[in-house]
């Protein structure tokens, strides 16, 4: 027997040392590979099952997605009274300036001081007349003389009248005795007259009140020298009576009717006095494109000619929507609500406000009053946000 020998035959494999260990490793790899392919295979398929999850939840959103909750109302229109605001000065309603209305002369006594009431005609300065004094008395004295020569006129006609039905005087001579008695009591009544107006031209000496009012400002003292070109000496309120310009827009004066009440704060105060609009300007500045209210106001010493004051004007009422004050959001653009739009979207609307009372603030333009408005919140909501809106009842 021959050992070691290899045996070939036909159908027979030629065994070579070391092929055992080589195709168990091509299995190995063949493995490795086919185990690769799987985690691949399976990364694939979960991948496609998140999106297909994504997509699926993506469709269904608007039934996962959470909106916020909010309070909204339908404002409707309720009656409120226009109020129209207004600043200016104040006045005298009647304002009387006093100066001299006769020739004047060196001041003696001023009587009254600013502040002070006086009646009509009352004397509130006087001027010297000496001079006057004594014209007056000239005067005077040419009168009785006057009287003196009518009386011995009337009493030589007295006799001729009984003379000439003796035959012992002429009826020409009757007829001048009468004349001459005429001519007498003309110049009587000519002395009288002037009297008269010797009389008042001294009397309008006296500074006087020409009506019963309230003395706002002296201008003169004892001493000095005035005459008609001297101004104005005393500054008087007729009655007392004030009021406050109010200025006031073209189209605020505009159907602004008389007697609408009014409520009046000095500057510096923090009492309201009442009073009424009893005048409206017809002219409207070009400039300024204002008008003036004239307010009537009842003497009060707070009440001081020149100073600043404001005013609020009661013009009416109208129906306007009204909403609580945490329904109002301002910013540089100016005020502004909220209203829920299509698709309960929230709108930004402008607004311009009006009336403030306890029932809250009037909408003057920029609402119909029908739009649900957001009531709170709309500090944290931003225009073309989606909301779930809660309808509430507004305070009637």
């Amino acid at each position: 027997m021959n050992y070691g020998q290899p045996t070939f035959g036909s159908d027979d494999h030629l065994a070579l040392p070391g092929e055992g260990r080589s195709n168990r490793r091509w299995w190995i790899i063949g493995a490795a590979i086919l185990a690769v392919l799987i985690v691949i295979g399976a990364y694939f398929a979960m991948s496609g099952g998140k999106k297909d999850g994504a997509a699926t939840a993506a469709a269904g959103g608007g039934k996962t997605e959470q909106l916020p909750t909010v309070s909204v109302a339908i404002p409707g229109r309720q009656a409120s009274a226009r109020i129209i605001s207004a600043t200016g000065s104040l006045a005298a309603r009647r304002e009387m300036p006093i100066g001299v209305a006769g020739e004047g002369g060196m001041v003696t006594r001023v009587l009254v001081e600013p502040g002070q009431w006086v009646g009509a005609g009352q004397v509130l300065a006087t001027v010297d007349r000496a001079v006057q004094t004594q014209t007056g008395a000239s005067l005077a004295a040419q009168v009785n003389v006057a009287r003196s020569d009518a009386a011995i006129a009337q009493s030589e006609l007295d006799r001729a009248q009984a003379l000439v039905n003796r035959g012992f005087i002429s009826k020409a001579d009757l007829e001048r005795k009468a004349a001459t008695r005429d001519a007498a009591v003309a110049r009587v009544r000519v002395a009288q007259a002037q009297l008269a107006e010797q009389n008042a031209r001294t009397g309008r000496l006296d500074i006087r009140a020409p009506a019963a009012g309230l003395v706002l400002t002296r201008s003169v003292e004892p001493g000095m020298v005035i005459s008609s070109g001297s101004g104005t000496l005393f500054r008087m309120a007729k009655g007392g009576e004030m009021e406050m310009r109010a200025q006031l827009s073209e189209a605020d004066l505009v159907g602004l009717p008389l007697g609408v009440s009014a409520q009046v704060v000095p500057v510096g105060g923090d009492t309201a006095f009442s009073g009424e609009v009893w005048q409206v300007s017809p002219v409207i500045d070009p400039q300024t494109r204002q008008g003036i209210a004239r307010i009537a106001l009842s003497y009060n010493p707070a009440l001081k000619p020149g100073g600043f004051a404001s005013a609020t004007i009661r013009r009416g009422s109208t129906d306007l929507p009204q909403l609580p004050n945490s329904a109002i959001q301002s910013d540089t653009k100016g005020n502004f609500v909220y209203v829920v739009g299509d698709g309960n979207k929230v709108v930004r609307r402008a607004v311009k406000l009006g009336e403030v009372s306890d029932n809250g603030v009037a909408i003057a333009e920029g609402l119909a009053g029908t739009e649900r408005v957001v009531l709170s919140a709309g500090a944290f909501l931003n225009a073309g946000q989606k909301i779930k809106p809660v309808l509430q009842k507004t305070q009637g």
